[in-house]
């Protein structure tokens, strides 16, 4: 089911099924940010990555001397939300463990996503909350697509992405699996600034590490409406679309990361995994603004 927030100028739309976000509209323009899923491209507009980010090898990964199945990007994006909080400008949908993800996932957990609109500002809020006896293991990131172009008259190579500072980056390359290989490539040399071109994703995903800016602007050279994305607190971010000539860009941060060639496949010593103590819990916010 489809629940909406709106005020004069905006008007966000998130479906329950995996607290997904559709839609984040400019009223006055009609003006859709947000990737529409064309199921001829990739069916989706922007999941919810839960409890794992990534592929792990084969699919599988070991836990206290058991192995489970784990599809990429985990189930989170996949299953019925419930929505528990619907206010003018705030949404908050719940998902906690049943039977189904413990044979997945062995933890008893709640995650809480929340959704808050300020004026031209969404806010995306992820708390997890170990529900377990025991620490509990876990990724959690978004996956957002955003249209390119935001106008017919434009082109994908008007558009780029400008970091909040200079960066020296190299991508970390994935296999054809999904999982990293070790191997990385140069992208950007004391630069803010990455022209959107196609190509970049004929090698899967950017994926970037250690970055200096904790927020990134997506522009145009034709006119001046922009998307900025601040991920404050994830320490990875992922670009992606796929390859060919698609119409949109995603930017993903994340807590979290895809597996490694060659790794022991233990959850606990998976690169990016976040450790919850018993009864604890761990809260991350990214924010969509439209300038």
């Amino acid at each position: 089911m489809l629940h909406f927030l709106e005020n004069e100028n905006y008007k966000v739309g998130v479906e329950s099924l995996g607290a997904e976000l559709q839609h984040f509209i400019k009223l006055d323009e009609q003006l859709e940010f947000i990737w529409l899923a064309d199921p001829s491209v990739w069916p989706s507009h922007a999941p919810n990555l839960f409890p794992i980010i990534g592929e792990v090898p084969d699919f599988e990964y070991t836990y206290n001397g058991k192995t489970y199945q784990m599809q990429r990007h985990g189930f989170a994006r996949k299953k019925e939300f419930k929505l528990i909080e619907k206010h003018h400008d705030k949404l908050v949908f719940e998902l906690t463990h049943d039977e189904e993800t413990l044979q997945q996932y062995p933890f008893k957990f709640t995650l809480l996503i929340a959704y808050k609109l300020e004026w031209n500002k969404l806010s995306v809020t992820y708390l997890v909350r170990n529900d377990d006896t025991h620490a509990m293991y876990f990724s959690v990131g978004g996956h957002p697509g955003f249209n390119v172009p935001f106008y017919p008259n434009e082109n994908y190579t008007d558009y780029y992405l400008e970091f909040e500072q200079e960066e020296t980056l190299s991508r970390y390359l994935l296999n054809e699996n999904g999982l990293q290989t070790g191997d990385t490539e140069r992208v950007l040399e004391q630069e803010r600034v990455l022209h959107l071109n196609h190509n970049y994703f004929d090698k899967d995903a950017l994926v970037f590490k250690d970055l200096n800016s904790e927020k990134v602007t997506l522009s145009s050279k034709t006119n001046p409406r922009a998307l900025e994305i601040e991920f404050k607190g994830f320490p990875y971010l992922g670009i992606w679309a796929k390859p060919g000539p698609s119409k949109y860009v995603c930017v993903e941060p994340w807590c979290g990361i895809a597996g490694r060639v060659g790794e022991t496949g233990e959850l606990q010593e998976k690169e990016g995994i976040q450790e919850l103590g018993p009864k604890q819990a761990f809260e991350r916010t990214f924010t969509i603004s439209i300038l």
